[in-house]
């Protein structure tokens, strides 16, 4: 059922399979982060990246996160505010919130690296972040496997930065002495450490024990950046489970690059209106 088919009638029948699961998966990427208001290049990023935007021309958080700052002490002092930006300035966001009322018992895969689903209040043992969490140092080096918590630092040196830059004795390092890195995957040297592995064990053990019942597949703003990691595995589901439907949510690719999926739904509406239409059916069904 593609997103041509009438609004009202897509959402019928994602009211009948939201009752009917007995396990359901929500998958998210970029878009649904958009979605909930956090715009890399809006006004917010326009007014607390003002310093950067002149000096370096900056057109959007995402583009100057690859920008060859000339010294440590310039790189250090953009990924502070880079950090604080999208990770600890906003708390859980109001659609997040909306998520967890709506899928208190969901199992979340996500590629975002902004722990939204975690400052919104998704239990942690049900949530796989594949791509790492700004709130998370790295060594540089890839190893040891350990990760050390942030938010200290960003706190710390973000009333130190003049002139897009930090004093030297700020930049970060590992307790070790080591250089750092965030915890975000961009080469081979991604930290999957062991809280890392573990959520992947829970997360199959949850896709293994979902394939005795009815799975419900929610897939939010997952485009084709990444899509082996999501996207392409949730048509993979649907295409080879007889009781799995999915759904997606998707301004700009609604379509399944499988064809023929027998149980799937894709919408491009605000998201937003869907979920107060999912809400209003669930208060007429008494749930």
């Amino acid at each position: 059922m593609t997103s041509t088919t009438s609004y009202s009638e897509r959402i019928r029948r994602l009211g009948e399979a939201i009752r009917e699961a007995d396990h359901i998966i929500v998958g998210a990427g970029a878009g649904l982060t958009t979605a909930a208001g956090l715009d890399y290049a809006g006004e917010d990023f326009r007014h607390e990246f003002a310093p950067w935007i002149e000096r370096y021309r900056f057109t959007d958080l995402y583009t100057a996160g690859f920008y060859p700052f000339e010294s440590q002490e310039e790189y250090w002092a953009f990924w502070a505010k880079h950090i604080w930006f999208c990770r600890y300035r906003t708390g859980a966001l109001p659609l997040y919130r909306r998520l967890l009322e709506l899928f208190p018992r969901a199992f979340v895969v996500t590629t975002n690296v902004d722990a939204q689903f975690e400052q919104a209040g998704f239990p942690l043992e049900n949530i796989f972040a594949t791509q790492g969490d700004y709130g998370w140092f790295q060594p540089a080096s890839g190893t040891p496997k350990t990760l050390v918590d942030n938010r200290e630092w960003v706190e710390r040196v973000l009333p130190l930065i003049s002139g897009c830059r930090i004093p030297a004795e700020a930049i970060p390092h590992m307790p070790d002495g080591s250089a750092v890195a965030l915890n975000l995957r961009v080469d081979d040297t991604f930290v999957e450490d062991s809280r890392w592995h573990r959520q992947a064990r829970r997360y199959t053990d949850f896709v293994q024990e979902a394939r005795q019942g009815r799975l419900l597949l929610l897939e939010f703003g997952i485009g084709y950046n990444t899509p082996g990691i999501i996207r392409l595995p949730f048509e993979q589901l649907a295409q080879r489970l007889p009781h799995t439907t999915l759904v997606r949510f998707n301004l700009n690719d609604p379509d399944p690059y499988i064809q023929n999926l027998p149980r799937f739904m894709s919408f491009t509406e605000d998201i937003g209106r869907i979920l107060d239409d999912i809400d209003s059916l669930r208060a007429a069904a008494g749930n």
